[in-house]
């Protein structure tokens, strides 16, 4: 009861002061070339050209981010990554259910069971495989919560390597050959999910 009533005071909380334009994630810097490859901006908030939209939920732009609120779906990467730097930042409210999908196999049916699964999810009934871990594969290391607050993702997939750095706190840190490459996917599953600055490069 007291969990539920704490969980409770900190949603009524963040409704009321938490938004999205609480930036406390600073901008992404603009393209630049960087190593390999250069920095390519895949959404920067005017169009989801670059994006394929599976399912139904309500993705929409929002000044410079795109939101869902209902519904249930993926924005999927027009282009195939195999070993890159993905950063991102992203807004959720306590309860969302999200995630960042890499190296998807079938860029038509999106899953934690043929795509690697960055998870956004602080409140998942099994905390093992909650924020900043990939599931199925590897718990995080630090528990990083992300509810009503800017955060940033960045995602490094080089050869069997996998990283994810959650806000700056190295999360996981594997070494796994299940995937080889296939597009990036962003999820909406539940409460509300924004993203912005999504950036990527070859490695």
């Amino acid at each position: 009861m007291r969990n539920s009533l704490t969980l409770g005071v900190l949603m009524a909380f963040c409704l009321g002061a938490c938004s999205p334009a609480d930036d406390s994630v600073a901008p992404v810097a603009e393209n630049q070339a960087s190593g390999p490859g250069e920095w390519v901006t895949l959404f920067d908030g005017s169009d989801l050209a670059r994006w394929n939209v599976i399912g139904d939920a309500n993705w929409r732009i929002t000044n410079d981010y795109v939101e869902a609120d209902s519904g249930n779906g993926f924005l999927v990467s027009d282009l195939e990554y195999d070993d890159f730097e993905l950063t991102l930042e992203f807004w959720v409210t306590l309860e969302a259910n999200s995630g960042v999908f890499i190296r998807c196999q079938d860029p038509q049916q999106i899953g934690a069971d043929n795509c690697y699964e960055v998870n956004i999810f602080d409140t998942r009934p099994d905390q093992t495989y909650r924020s900043g871990s990939i599931v199925n594969f590897a718990a995080p290391s630090s528990t990083v919560n992300t509810g009503g607050r800017w955060n940033e993702f960045h995602i490094v997939a080089d050869g069997a390597r996998l990283q994810v750095i959650l806000n700056g706190v190295t999360t996981v840190d594997i070494e796994d050959e299940t995937y080889a490459g296939g597009p990036f996917a962003l999820q909406y599953g539940a409460g509300t999910v924004i993203f912005r600055n999504v950036r990527a490069r070859t490695l």
